[in-house]
C-alpha cells in the first residue's frame, strides 16, 4: 500500500456511554496515530452503544434461504447484516472498543458478532471444517476493564474476541488492556496509551 493510499478503518465502539468513556477515549488516540504513521486514511464509524437487533427465528430463515430464493422480505431482514459486513469487508484495520462487561464483552458486541458471521460472505464449511474469508485484516482492540485483568481466568472477553474474529478469518489481533482505568488509575491509561504508541510506530524489523 502507497503513502497516497487512505488506510481503511472500522472503527466498532461496543460501550454504553458516549461521554466519558475510556475505550473511547483510547480508540480515538489509536485511530489519530495510526494517521500519524500513515498520513491518508478513511474512518467508517459503526457506533453499537444504540444497539443491535438481536437475531431471530425470521433472521435465521432468510440467512439460511439461498441468495437466489431470498424474497424481497428476506433482503429487508438482512439488510442491517449485510451492511455491517459491508463494512468489514471493505475495511483495512478494525479498532474495537470493547469494555469488559460483567467479565465478558458488552451483549451488543456479541449482537455484532452474530451478524457478521455469514456463511458464504464471511466464512464457508469445507471437508476440513468451516473455514473465515476475511483475509489480510489487522485488529485492534481497546479492552479496559474495572477489576478484570485483560488475559486472566476471569476475562472472557479477549479470548472470544480472538476466537470469534478468528473464525471470520482475522487472526492478527492486538489487545490493548486497561485495567482500572475507570476508577481514576492514570498509569492504566499511560500504559495503555504506550503500547499504543509502540503497536503503531513499531520499527519494521530487519530482514
Amino acid at each position: 500500500m502507497t503513502a497516497a493510499t487512505p488506510l481503511r478503518i472500522l472503527e466498532v465502539q461496543a460501550s454504553a456511554r458516549s461521554a466519558g468513556s475510556i475505550s473511547r477515549d483510547l480508540t480515538a488516540d489509536l485511530i489519530a496515530a495510526l494517521e500519524d504513521n500513515h498520513g491518508t486514511i478513511e474512518v467508517t464509524r459503526r457506533d453499537l452503544a444504540n444497539g443491535l437487533p438481536f437475531i431471530d427465528a425470521a433472521w435465521v430463515g432468510a440467512n439460511f434461504t439461498p441468495d437466489e430464493d431470498r424474497t424481497n422480505t428476506h433482503r429487508q431482514i438482512l439488510s442491517r447484516s449485510d451492511e455491517l459486513v459491508a463494512e468489514l469487508q471493505a475495511a483495512d484495520v478494525i479498532v474495537i472498543g470493547a469494555p469488559i462487561y460483567n467479565f465478558s464483552v458488552p451483549a451488543v458486541l456479541k449482537a455484532w458478532i452474530d451478524m457478521i458471521a455469514r456463511a458464504r460472505l464471511t466464512f464457508e464449511y469445507t471437508e476440513s471444517g468451516p473455514v473465515g474469508l476475511l483475509k489480510d485484516k489487522k485488529v485492534y482492540a481497546v479492552v479496559p476493564s474495572g477489576g478484570v485483568p485483560v488475559g486472566s481466568p476471569m476475562d472472557f472477553a479477549t479470548p472470544y474476541l480472538r476466537h470469534a474474529l478468528g473464525f471470520v478469518g482475522i487472526t492478527d489481533v492486538e489487545i490493548i488492556g486497561a485495567q482500572g482505568a475507570d476508577r481514576g488509575n492514570d498509569e492504566a491509561l499511560d500504559n495503555a496509551r504506550a503500547r499504543i504508541a509502540e503497536l503503531i510506530h513499531l520499527a519494521p524489523r530487519a530482514a
